[in-house]
């Protein structure tokens, strides 16, 4: 490891110089704020100042911001150092938190069209020795947390970390299918936040613990906008009798996937939000709509038994047929089955 750190030292200062001699003084100024954000220290996480410098681009031109995300992606995607990813990652964190407009504009551009600063990071590895091995597991889950942000921030309207003051407003307004959708989403985040490494003894490093903090934070929010969600399902309970019974099995079947990561929050965030209120309700709205799902069966189950009986009413003896015929006789104005049947004679 005091080998690795000392060549990733060497690096950082040639990048860096190299920065610095850029012609064009604009790009270098971008460049090296980058690289002072993500250097290749093994468990220094960027401090507040090395972000603010970041973030300070934002609050420029259009092309300055384009250019710290194509700088900062350029980093990402070409370094092969789990610590250089993590801090790359964590810095595009900061940017959806805390981030101008612009700057997160030109990050949620195309993630989902594999562009240029799409954040899959699923094959990435580390292969310097086991330690950076294990470290590079991270780096793939804390990507898939910073990407599913950005899927989950287009669905719901805005971003999870805004201070949108009508947030509440918004779910009483939703139709259910709508909430239900809404709600899928959500609860996948959690479950990718619930898909951390197992070795959580890395959290001593403080660069981990940094990631994984931050990760609780977009839990958090994520855990206030379910809330607002799944109390509006509970109040519309007594009405759901129009929502069909895909939307009624969807809607459980995400409070289910929710309630089993209870478990590996608690170990991950180590009880630190862990919330009963929210558990309660999460538990308490699930019964209901299992019992409401219960009943729309039970009542199409009687219409169905309801509508075999009503035809069997509707066949009378006639003494012109023949032993065993049945004349079927017109209901409702229209005839049953596949129409008259002709009388025997």
């Amino acid at each position: 490891m005091a080998r690795i750190k000392l060549i990733g030292i060497l690096k950082d200062k040639v990048s860096i110089l190299k920065a610095t001699l850029y012609i064009n003084r604009h790009a270098s100024s971008v460049h090296v704020a980058v690289l002072r954000a993500t250097t290749h220290h093994p468990s220094r996480p960027p401090s507040e100042e090395k972000i603010a410098s970041v973030l300070a681009l934002g609050h420029s031109s259009r092309i300055t911001a384009c250019a710290c995300i194509e700088a900062l992606m350029d980093r990402l995607h070409v370094t092969q150092s789990a610590f250089v990813a993590l801090k790359c990652l964590l810095t595009l964190h900061n940017i959806i938190a805390k981030g101008s407009f612009i700057l997160k504009d030109q990050l949620a551009y195309y993630p989902f069209f594999g562009g240029h600063n799409f954040l899959n990071l699923s094959m990435f590895s580390d292969n310097s020795d086991l330690a950076m091995w294990e470290f590079s597991s991270w780096v793939r889950w804390y990507a898939g947390v910073v990407e599913q942000n950005l899927i989950v921030s287009r669905e719901i309207g805005y971003y999870l970390n805004s201070s949108k003051k009508d947030k509440e407003e918004k779910a009483l307004a939703l139709l259910d299918s709508d909430l239900a959708v809404e709600i899928e989403v959500l609860v996948e985040f959690v479950v990718r936040i619930c898909d951390a490494p197992n070795s959580l003894d890395l959290q001593r490093n403080n660069l981990v613990y940094e990631v994984v903090r931050a990760a609780g934070e977009d839990y958090r929010s994520v855990q206030r906008e379910i809330l607002a969600r799944v109390k509006e399902v509970g109040d519309r309970v007594d009405s759901v009798e129009g929502v069909n019974s895909d939307e009624l099995i969807q809607l459980i079947d995400a409070l289910e996937r929710l309630e089993g990561c209870k478990g590996k929050l608690m170990l991950l965030f180590l009880n630190r939000k862990r919330n009963d209120g929210f558990w309660d309700t999460v538990r308490e709205t699930k019964a209901m709509l299992v019992e409401t799902k219960k009943k729309k069966e039970e009542k199409s189950l009687v219409r169905f038994v309801g509508r075999d009986e009503s035809a069997e009413s509707t066949q009378f003896w006639n003494p012109f047929l023949e032993p065993g015929q049945l004349l079927l006789l017109p209901s409702g104005g229209g005839w049953l089955d596949f129409g008259p049947t002709p009388i025997a004679v």
